[in-house]
């Protein structure tokens, strides 16, 4: 037998092996019917080889991966041995001198609320006091529970943004395992290796225990204690207001979609607790729908992804449109623009909005993060946030892409990521919160409408104020790791002398680590008009990364147009001259 031969027939054992202890029998029926297929077709052998790669990585993000059978896709022997593997992690932390306590969330992803349950009867058979969501809800509310509930973890079985054949797994550390600032957030490194060290050693399937009841679900809908409302009551206070304040709020008209996701009950009855009571719906998304049947892609960073609201504002004559992502931890927003149209806000230009909407809140002592008065956002977004730290004398911090960092700053009171990611209330949520984010933004809006001002003039102040900060991104989708490990290590042999006319005057290879930053697989570079240009891999998808930002100053009020169309053209050959970087 040649030696091919011999690596197929290995192969077909392993998946046949896979699918006779598979306890799904959807996807050990999937299975049987590749190998079936593989003896004969050729693509099926490399799908099935694809499949059987490797062990799914476990890593800060936790597990992302398209959902199917074997152990390099999202299934349910992976989840079990995920779930074995941070149980003993909690265990062995707690070394015997408490219980630890976990709690459990999902969204309406296929298979989210199985892998959950499996979760919590993994959990409780190891003796870990677990907590499990009634029903589908937000990431913001599981994480918001890991603090409220005093936990030692958090597990959120949701996707995000991903696409419809894709699922995840978050994990939140908190409670006695975590001793710093880092209480509630999403686990950095080493947590990770030390994870997926347990998952490793997690054992046969048939050795991993799962309970038949003894964990708790949290109260629903209607019930005393309700998570969901518990969860309301916290962020709700964070946009107080007198009855003057409530009539501007409710003259405020929005448009809200949950892009097929769960966020869209949660999000609507923030709005009404906190005065927004002219809110509508975009009727084709409200409901969680893990088809996602209306966007390619179930992002609003998408193009045509929130078409469907902005049809809604226009016919509405609305002021603002919030779009949450599936799972709600993320906040877009669009705005009527006179000069052309509606269009959707940068993520940059939303943390920006939120950032001097905090600053000034700071100032007059009705802070929504109490004493705390630290900004910080991510190495690949917009500076404007330190400029406008820096004018309101407010600490300023960057840290490396993800909130797993963002939200560990000390003293954080507003933190964000240019990918539509917001931090308002750390006390309250550490990691992203699309649904208080937006509850700041439309507090902000509604005050501006009061005054006949808009947040467009917000950031037209802004740019008058500390220049004209502009941002782009190139992203390079690829096939594989090998093609991304190429791309980079490219750009450390060569980097380009020149961007859009402006020399390079510093390259920093943020792999060894800098200014205090933990090692990242990233390149920055900066030229001397101030352009910045950072390529990193993406920790979520298949695609190489590239942050651009230019700085134009603007002379006057009437300088503006001119200084934005400056802006677009550096822009535009600031990517061309990426792009030509890496080969494209």
């Amino acid at each position: 037998m040649n030696p091919a031969s011999a690596q197929s027939n290995v192969l077909l054992a392993r998946a046949e092996a896979w699918a006779a202890e598979d306890p799904d029998p959807a996807t050990a029926a999937e299975l049987t019917a590749l190998v079936a297929a593989a003896k004969d077709d050729a693509g099926s052998r490399e799908e099935l080889a694809d499949r059987f790669s490797g062990p799914l990585a476990f890593g800060t993000a936790g597990l992302r991966a398209a959902l199917g059978a074997g152990p390099n896709r999202m299934n349910r022997v992976v989840v079990r041995h995920t779930a074995a593997g941070v149980a003993r992690y909690l265990l062995d932390i707690a070394a015997g001198a408490y219980t630890p306590r976990a709690v459990v969330g999902f969204d309406a992803r296929y298979n989210s609320d199985v892998f959950a349950q499996e979760t919590a009867a993994i959990f409780t058979a190891a003796g870990i006091e677990t907590f499990l969501m009634p029903s589908l809800l937000p990431t913001p509310v599981l994480a918001w529970a890991v603090l409220a509930l005093e936990c030692e973890a958090g597990v959120m079985v949701t996707a995000s943004h991903n696409p419809p054949q894709d699922n995840g797994y978050k994990v939140y550390l908190g409670g006695r395992a975590v001793t710093d600032a880092g209480q509630g957030a999403q686990i950095v490194a080493p947590m990770d290796v030390d994870i997926a060290e347990r998952i490793a050693a997690s054992g046969p399937l048939p050795g991993i225990e799962l309970a038949h009841g003894g964990w708790t679900i949290l109260p629903s809908a209607g019930e005393p204690g309700d998570v969901q409302a518990r969860y309301l009551q916290a962020i709700t206070p964070l946009v107080p207001a007198d009855e003057t304040e409530m009539a501007t709020r409710s003259a405020l008209r929005i448009v809200l979609t949950p892009m097929h996701g769960v966020g869209g009950d949660t999000m609507s009855r923030a709005f009404t607790a906190t005065g927004f009571t002219d809110v509508r719906l975009v009727a084709e998304q409200a409901e969680p729908d893990p088809d996602f049947p209306t966007v390619a892609f179930p992002n609003p960073e998408e193009p045509g992804a929130i078409d469907l609201a902005l049809d809604l504002a226009r016919e509405a004559d609305a002021d603002l449109v919030i779009a949450n992502d599936p799972d709600a931890d993320r906040c877009a927003a669009a705005v009527n623009d006179p000069a052309t149209g509606w269009r959707m806000l940068s993520g940059d230009e939303v943390g920006a909005l939120l950032g001097i909407h905090v600053a000034r809140r700071l100032s007059q002592g009705n802070a929504p993060s109490g004493a705390a008065s630290v900004f910080a956002n991510s190495i690949v977004s917009s500076r404007l946030l330190s400029r406008i730290a820096a004018d309101a004398g407010i600490a300023y911090g960057a840290t490396l892409t993800g909130f797993k960092w963002i939200s560990r700053v000390p003293g954080l009171s507003f933190g964000y990521e240019e990918a539509l990611g917001y931090c308002v209330a750390p006390e309250l949520v550490r990691d992203k919160d699309g649904m208080s984010a937006a509850l700041l933004l439309a507090e902000f809006a509604a005050r501006l409408k009061a005054s006949s001002r808009t947040l467009l003039d917000e950031l037209d102040e802004l740019a008058l104020k500390h220049g004209l900060h502009a941002t782009d991104q190139l992203s390079v989708r690829v096939s594989s790791l090998e093609e991304l490990e190429a791309l980079m290590a490219r750009l450390r042999a060569q980097s380009p002398a020149s961007l859009a006319g402006s020399t390079v005057t510093t390259v920093t290879d943020l792999a060894a680590g800098t200014d205090g930053l933990p090692p990242t697989d990233a390149m920055l570079y900066t030229t001397g008009d101030d352009t910045r240009v950072i390529v990193r891999p993406s920790g979520t998808e298949p695609k190489l990364k590239c942050y651009l930002e230019v700085i134009e100053a603007v002379t006057s009020a009437e300088d503006l147009p001119a200084a934005r169309e400056r802006a677009r053209k550096r822009l535009s050959a600031v990517r061309a001259d990426t792009g030509t970087t890496l080969g494209l």
